[in-house]
């Protein structure tokens, strides 16, 4: 949370069961997805990405992505923000 919070953003802990899936969308801000349990995929356009502990994901305000969790476990993720 601390490396995320010296680059300047702001960081929320959430929780995600299995089978939690978010529909494509987009955020006015920064964003950066830290995983520190299970495993997350985000895919922005064709592209999509497995972050697993310790793995981060930088979007530019305005990306428009989804996300999903995979597997049985629940996701532990950092969440931050910044304008």
């Amino acid at each position: 949370m601390g490396a995320l919070e010296r680059e300047g953003y702001e960081v929320a802990v959430f929780t995600y069961r299995a089978g939690t899936s978010f529909a494509e969308h987009a955020h006015p801000q920064d964003k950066c997805d830290a995983v520190l349990e299970g495993i997350l995929r985000i895919t922005v356009g064709d592209a999509a990405y497995d972050l697993q502990s310790g793995d981060r994901l930088y979007l530019p305000g305005g990306t428009r992505h989804a996300a999903s969790v995979l597997g049985r476990r629940t996701v532990l993720s950092l969440d931050g923000t910044r304008w």
